[in-house]
């Protein structure tokens, strides 16, 4: 491999051995905490460093990404849909993030530029000099900063150089240039007073910002709400509620079917308990500052949900629900004996009473909040037997009362852990009553 100098700059390998050397050091990052979790960023990386290497550099633009790595249609929208954009940034930070921990002695890095899909190679020298190895990657990529003017008028350059009294090598500061350091005596007080002002202008702006928040804080104060949806909405822009419809039958026991994925279909319909839970969640939604998105199951793709959390609403009238959760304890039996079961316990079943009118019969719903490796994140299910129970289920998730009980029953927060509830819901003369906890696991 070729050698760089003392300061790292982009490498460009030549050798069989240099791009093994590169391949060797992507396998490192896709092992590591920050990528071996996910699917999307391991995927993003992969591909652009791999045709970076195999010369095909040109490929690597957005449209080009959305379509060969997250099976976009050549069509689509690049500015309705960012999954390129969005997965590039998070790639860029997770790799800051490895270097500065587990990656910190690498002699070669990876590294994904500002704006840009075609990642640069960086080699280190091999001395021991803390400016050379860590801190001289990190300084290469920051912005360059400026040295005062010299009297003839042209402005020298800086250095980045590291603070004695800092332990961490990332944090640079400028290195005083010649022609400031033989600052006349009033030049150097004029830069002493720019300098001062500009540390309380920075004093200020972060007071400022403490103060927002402090304020936001007290106006907007976390709630058991906010705690249970946490996972679900942290970090995202948008959230996908992803609702189940059905079509009018009169000779079923429900009156209703679920809709296929027939676009030929009749028209289907949700229910006004669904419509009802859809309002519920895009409030708690933009309560915590996330867009929602709308999609109805029939027509919806697994690439649709790949991209962000998911809600789903209704067991039987949505696909996605019987397949995401057909691995967890609590799950729905299959059509058309319409349950949901216990899988550690298979003698507990909880149905709706067939000899009871439907109008008159309680219902059942699943309440499931857990991160799904088919999608690459986390769910929140919403589901009865029939709609009482998805409107239920909704009002459970979304109402202080019902979840400090169920924190109650848990004993501890919710955190990040999966959790199931099975509720029952009273049902009269069709109105749905006040659900009550019947089983909880949590893993």
């Amino acid at each position: 491999m070729g050698r760089g100098s003392a300061t790292p700059d982009a490498w460009h390998p030549e050798t069989q051995q240099d791009r093994e050397a590169i391949l060797r050091e992507l396998q490192k990052i896709l092992d590591s905490a920050h990528f071996c979790n996910s699917k999307r960023y391991p995927a993003l990386l992969s591909f652009i460093v791999e045709n970076t290497l195999a010369g095909k550099s040109d490929l690597l633009k957005e449209r080009t990404l959305g379509v060969e790595v997250f099976d976009r249609p050549a069509t689509y929208d690049t500015n309705a849909d960012t999954v390129v954009r969005y997965t590039a940034g998070e790639v860029r930070k997770r790799l800051l993030l490895y270097y500065h921990e587990d990656g910190k002695d690498s002699n070669i890095r990876i590294h994904l530029p500002a704006g840009s899909y075609i990642p640069e190679f960086l080699h280190g020298h091999d001395g021991t000099d803390v400016n050379g190895d860590r801190a001289g990657f990190e300084a290469r990529h920051l912005p360059s900063v400026n040295g005062f003017e010299d009297r003839g008028g042209g402005a020298a350059e800086s250095a980045l150089i590291p603070h004695p009294e800092l332990s961490d090598p990332g944090i640079l500061l400028p290195r005083p240039t010649e022609s400031a350091a033989n600052l006349s005596p009033t030049g150097r007080k004029h830069v002493t007073r720019i300098l001062s002002w500009l540390a309380v202008a920075v004093v200020v702006v972060l007071a400022a910002a403490a103060g927002f928040i402090w304020q936001y804080r007290i106006r907007h104060p976390e709630t058991i709400v906010d705690d249970f949806w946490a996972p679900v909405l942290h970090g995202q822009q948008t959230a996908i509620i992803c609702a189940g419809s059905s079509l009018f039958v009169q000779d079923l026991y429900s009156g209703e079917i679920t809709t296929g994925t027939n676009r030929n279909a009749q028209y289907p319909f949700v229910s006004m308990q669904t419509a009802a839970a859809i309002a519920q969640i895009e409030q708690t939604m933009e309560d915590s500052g996330v867009k929602a998105e709308l999609l109805a199951s029939p027509w919806s793709t697994l690439a649709d949900l790949r991209e962000h959390s998911v809600t789903l609403l209704g067991a039987y009238n949505n696909q996605w629900t019987p397949r995401l959760t057909e691995p967890l304890r609590y799950h729905f039996r299959p059509n058309p004996r319409t349950a949901i079961i216990d899988s550690i316990e298979p003698e507990k079943v909880w149905e709706r009473d067939q000899m009871v009118p439907y109008s008159s019969a309680d219902d059942y719903a699943l309440v499931a909040r857990f991160r799904d490796p088919t999608i690459d994140g986390w769910v929140m299910v919403l589901a009865g037997l029939g709609r009482n129970g998805t409107e239920a289920a909704t009002q459970f998730a979304t109402s202080p009362h019902y979840l400090q009980l169920l924190k109650g029953r848990m004993g501890s927060g919710f955190g990040n852990r999966n959790i199931e509830v099975v509720l029952k819901v009273s049902v009269i003369a069709a109105k749905t009553g006040a659900p009550s906890i019947v089983a909880v696991y949590t893993w």
